[in-house]
């Protein structure tokens, strides 16, 4: 069987340190808002190369915080509006509407399956605050004609980053920028799955400005600056010293695991030779390899009968994943919104197939993927 996701496989690779990480913090008899938690900030943000990181409790509260602090700042208020795609798992939607803020759905290039810029502009109303992009399976999505809307109008601009740590936007003749240092504002998640995964749940907010993360910090502490004075209707959203200290051992590799996914994607892209898929569109300036503004947390294919391919791969003991089943606006969750109608996202998430990509995977194990997938003949 080959995993879609060996985890205990990935994490062993540094069971020692973690283990001793783990022994320090339960020796240390402080176990929230320690010295762990701050020592993983400073480096995250340092690595993103921004001004604060603020540990909160997972991705979704990272988002939901960020929106909830524009609120108390008077910068955004309940029925406002935030350009979000239509492709994107719930949670970037779910952390809109908890705010009692309007997600307005817009549909994604067929060739990123990332946000389409250029129908940003369209959907902009006088009640539009912001635009909540997401960088999908680890892509980043981001141009020059994103930030001048955002100017244009007066928009922040929000970053969805719970899939692309370590990935890099270049603009031409200027030095690269991670990603969630791009906007106004991102969310990280660290769910295990991720390229940066702790061993439970676990997120962050980063940011360059200064009140944001102030306000951010103590909403996600009850609300309050100093104990048992509150300022906000805060939440308890909070990052551990134990996940902090996991994810402080695990951060030192991750640009060198980011590079290992980039050398399975171009092996996949290389020799993946079945007409009937759709490899990830490949518009980079070099090789996958070379290339900084894809981290390949997922590595997505399409084939309009993905249900028997994966179905063909699973008896061939390959396990695949669907990367989504059934978009936002098609939830329960939604249901004001089932009636609508976006055709982009919908082949998308009628097609997409995920395979297995991991830094621990070996070569071997991808050639065999490989050439199953060449003799699908559905």
């Amino acid at each position: 069987m080959i995993k879609f996701l060996d985890l205990q496989k990935i994490n062993s690779q540094y069971a020692e340190e973690l283990k001793k990480a783990a022994s320090e913090v339960i020796d240390s008899g402080w176990y929230l808002l320690g010295e762990r938690v701050n020592q993983f900030e400073k480096n995250l943000a340092e690595y993103i190369k921004v001004k604060h990181a603020i540990g909160v409790a997972n991705g979704l509260d990272a988002l939901r915080l960020i929106l909830k602090a524009y609120i108390e700042m008077g910068i955004m208020q309940e029925g406002d509006e935030v350009i979000v795609p239509a492709n994107t798992y719930i949670a970037s939607i779910l952390a809109i509407t908890d705010n009692r803020l309007k997600p307005v759905l817009v549909e994604p290039d067929i060739n990123t399956y990332n946000l389409d810029i250029s129908l940003i502009e369209e959907n902009i109303t006088e009640k539009t605050k912001a635009i909540m992009v997401v960088h999908l399976y680890g892509r980043v999505c981001w141009s020059k004609e994103l930030e001048q809307i955002a100017h244009k109008y007066n928009l922040k601009v929000i970053e969805d980053n719970a899939q692309a740590i370590g990935a890099s936007y270049t603009e031409l003749h200027c030095d690269s920028k991670k990603t969630g240092s791009l906007g106004n504002a991102a969310g990280f998640s660290f769910y295990p799955g991720k390229n940066l995964g702790a061993l439970g749940d676990a997120g962050a907010v980063t940011t360059n400005d200064n009140d944001l993360a102030d306000v951010v910090r103590a909403l996600g502490n009850y609300g309050s600056k100093q104990k048992y004075v509150n300022h906000y209707q805060g939440l308890n959203s909070r990052l551990d010293e134990l996940q902090a200290a996991f994810l402080d051992v695990k951060l030192k590799y991750l640009d060198a695991e980011n590079q290992r996914r980039r050398e399975i994607a171009q092996l996949y892209c290389d020799n993946i030779k079945n007409e009937s898929i759709i490899l990830p569109n490949q518009s980079f300036n070099h090789s996958i390899i070379q290339s900084s503004d894809h981290v390949w947390h997922l590595f997505v294919i399409r084939h309009p009968k993905r249900d028997e391919l994966q179905k063909y791969l699973s008896e061939k003991g390959i396990q695949t994943l669907i990367h989504y089943p059934i978009p936002p606006h098609k939830q329960g969750a939604y249901s004001l919104l089932n009636r609508n109608t976006y055709s982009i996202t919908e082949t998308i998430h009628n097609e997409v197939l995920s395979l297995p990509i991991s830094p621990i995977d070996n070569t071997a194990n991808i050639n065999t993927a490989v050439s199953h997938i060449n003799t699908f003949k559905g």
